[in-house]
């Protein structure tokens, strides 16, 4: 019914830069926060960053300073600049969303994408 696609993964070395986007499609009738997780080898996903559909954010106090989150509501998209990269950055990146399928809803049900690789060197 909903489908979340990241992009913008890759390679980098450290210090440098990425930007990640993810779009929703689907059934949806309204999303309410959006936001990027992290998971890195053997550990736990973690929060990386939220919004709401508001524009207010969240992020980790881990990339405070270094990353921005935004997102464009009309086309339901959520985005990720990445700037400073550390090799601690490295972890497969994924976006959900909290969606609202019909105005009758009284619910949000949270979608998650597939996951992109960020990857940086020392």
């Amino acid at each position: 019914q909903v489908q979340l696609v990241e992009s913008g993964g890759g390679l980098v070395q450290a210090g440098g830069s990425l930007r990640l986007s993810c779009a929703a499609s689907g059934s949806i009738f309204s999303i309410n926060g959006m936001g990027w997780y992290r998971q890195a080898p053997g550990k736990q996903r973690e929060l990386v960053a939220v919004i709401t559909s508001g524009g207010s954010t969240n992020l980790a106090d881990s990339v405070k300073g270094r990353f921005t989150i935004s997102r464009d509501n009309a086309k339901n998209t959520v985005s990720l600049q990445m700037n400073s990269l550390k090799p601690e950055d490295t972890a497969v990146y994924y976006c959900n969303a909290d969606v609202k399928l019909a105005s009758w809803s009284r619910t949000y049900l949270r979608y998650w994408g597939q996951g992109t690789q960020v990857t940086v060197s020392s």
